[in-house]
């Protein structure tokens, strides 16, 4: 039977060990997500505008006049939106107000 620890050229560790610490290194999903949240949740979309959820949820089904819809992400029943969409949102809607 021939050494698993010779064919991966970890002669001190075997290759599972490796593997097991090279995954815990790697940040959780929670962490990566505080460290750059490109997608948002309805409450954070609305901690960032100030208002509250269903503000959000009416903005997203563009059930508020004057503005256009939020772009938003629907895995099923949820609500998501990219920060990218967030801002690009709120730089066209103000531009909407100047005119």
């Amino acid at each position: 039977m021939t050494n698993l620890n010779s064919c991966f050229g970890t002669p001190q560790e075997a290759p599972l060990a490796h593997l097991l610490k090279t995954v815990e290194k790697l940040p959780t999903v929670k962490e990566a997500a505080a460290t750059s949240p490109e997608i948002l949740t309805v409450a954070e979309v609305a901690v960032r505008l100030r208002c509250s959820k269903a503000h959000v949820c009416n903005l997203i089904n563009g059930k508020v006049k004057g503005v256009m819809p939020l772009p938003a992400i629907r895995p099923g029943r949820r609500m998501l939106v990219r920060a990218a969409a967030l801002q690009t949102w709120l730089a066209e809607n103000e531009r909407e107000g100047m005119l």
